[in-house]
């Protein structure tokens, strides 16, 4: 018994794909940044809780970012020759990369 397979076509959805990658990466990268702005929130030092509320996160098509504007926020984060560093940006990116891996994969896979 044979069987005989003819006119086969392959059609790409590349374009299709593209769009909807380009509508997902955003959305996760608004999870990554709400997560990681959480995450400085936590492990940011506490006077008059002015930097802690300063901190917030924005993001552009391909990065999340988290920062704070007040003006003092580097000495605390790097430190100064008279004070400690205490970092609370770094952290809230580095320790939780995984975490952020897997809100991207599951956004994607989703």
């Amino acid at each position: 018994m044979a069987i005989e397979i003819t006119d086969v076509k392959f059609e790409s959805n590349s374009k299709e794909f593209l769009k909807e990658l380009e509508q997902l990466v955003p959305v996760a990268l608004e999870e990554c940044g709400l997560a990681a702005e959480g995450y400085a929130k936590r492990l940011c030092p506490v006077d008059t809780g002015l930097l802690r509320n300063s901190i917030t996160h924005a993001t552009d098509e391909n990065t999340a970012y988290i920062g704070t504007n007040v003006e003092y926020a580097p000495f605390v984060e790097l430190g100064t020759s008279r004070q400690r560093a205490k970092p609370y940006l770094k952290p809230a990116v580095t320790d939780h990369t995984r975490e952020y891996q897997q809100i991207i994969e599951r956004r994607l896979k989703g």
